[in-house]
C-alpha cells in the first residue's frame, strides 16, 4: 500500500519528509522518493528498497521550504529506481506522486503518444503529469484547474500530490477512495496518506473527502473545493495519539507489536 507525505511551510522539508517516509513503512513498499524544490529547480530522488536506502543519496546541502515524500507498492512497472515516484510532466514543470490505480491509464496514454507524448517510466501515474501539463498549455488555465479536469478523466482510486516548479510555494492535492489528510500547523501544512507521519507537529487536520482538491500554501491558507469547483467546507478534527502508539516499540515489525 502506497502512502503520501508532503510539506509547505517555512521548515526545511527535506528531515520532515524522510522522518514521514519512515512512519509510513508499515502500510509496506518496495521503493520511496522525495522530491523538494530549490530555486525554482525540482530535484528528485528515488531508490528501490528501504527509505534508508533513499537517505543514502539525498543531497542534504541545501534547505528546501516545499517538498513531497512517497513509499511505492509496485502496480504498473517493476520496483526500481527508475520506477519510483515521484514523476515529471514532459517539460519538466510539474512532479507528480499518486496512490492507487488508474484503470484506464492504458487508454489515455494512447492518446498522449498520439498527440507527441513520449514515456520514461512503465508507471500509469507518469499518464497524470503528462495529461495536466497538455490540459494547462491547451486551454491556458491554472494548475488547480487543470488538475480537476485530468481528474475527471481518471476511472478508479486516487490520492495525488503536485507541484509546479513555477510555484514552489502551493502544494496541490486530491482524492478519490484513497485517503488523504491535511495536517494544519502554525503558518505551515503537512499532506499525508493519514495522520501516523505528521501526528508529532499537529493535532489539526481536515480528512479530505472525494473528489475534493485542497490548495495548500507555505503561509498555512489553504482552500478546499470539489471537483465541480463549488466551495467545501471541511471539519477540523483534533486527533491525541501518541507517538510511541504508531512506532514498532522496539519490535522488528508491525507485525510482531500487533501480535504481542
Amino acid at each position: 500500500m502506497c502512502g503520501i507525505v508532503a510539506y509547505v511551510g517555512k521548515r526545511n522539508s527535506s528531515p520532515i519528509l524522510v522522518d514521514g517516509l519512515n512512519g509510513l513503512e508499515y502500510r509496506g513498499y518496495d521503493s520511496s522518493g522525495i522530491m523538494v524544490t530549490n530555486d525554482k529547480e525540482l530535484l528528485i530522488y528515488r531508490k528501490k528498497g528501504k527509505v534508508s536506502f533513499l537517505e543514502s543519496i539525498l543531497d542534504t546541502n541545501f534547505k528546501s521550504n516545499t517538498g513531497i515524500g512517497y513509499t511505492r507498492w509496485a502496480t504498473h512497472g517493476i520496483p526500481n529506481d527508475v520506477n519510483a515516484h515521484s514523476h515529471r510532466s514532459a517539460d519538466g514543470s510539474l512532479a507528480v506522486v499518486r496512490n492507487g490505480i488508474i484503470e484506464n491509464y492504458q487508454e489515455l496514454k494512447e492518446v498522449l503518444t498520439e498527440i507527441g507524448y513520449s514515456f520514461k517510466r512503465d508507471t500509469d501515474t507518469e499518464v497524470i503529469a503528462h495529461l495536466i501539463q497538455e490540459m494547462r498549455d491547451a486551454k491556458n488555465i491554472s494548475l488547480v484547474e487543470a488538475t480537476k479536469e485530468v481528474l475527471k478523466s481518471i476511472i478508479r482510486a486516487y490520492a495525488v500530490v503536485i507541484i509546479d516548479v513555477a510555484d514552489p510555494d502551493t502544494l496541490i492535492g486530491s482524492r478519490k477512495s484513497s485517503p488523504l489528510a491535511v495536517g494544519i500547523g502554525d503558518k505551515e501544512l503537512f499532506l499525508a496518506s493519514d495522520a501516523s507521519p505528521i501526528i508529532q507537529y499537529t493535532r489539526s487536520y481536515i480528512f479530505m473527502e472525494d473528489e475534493q482538491v485542497v490548495e495548500a500554501k507555505s503561509d498555512g491558507l489553504y482552500k478546499v473545493s470539489n471537483l465541480d469547483d463549488s466551495v467545501a467546507n471541511p471539519t477540523i478534527t483534533k486527533l491525541y495519539l501518541k507517538i510511541d502508539e504508531l512506532e514498532k516499540g522496539g519490535y522488528p515489525g508491525f507485525m510482531l507489536k500487533e501480535i504481542f
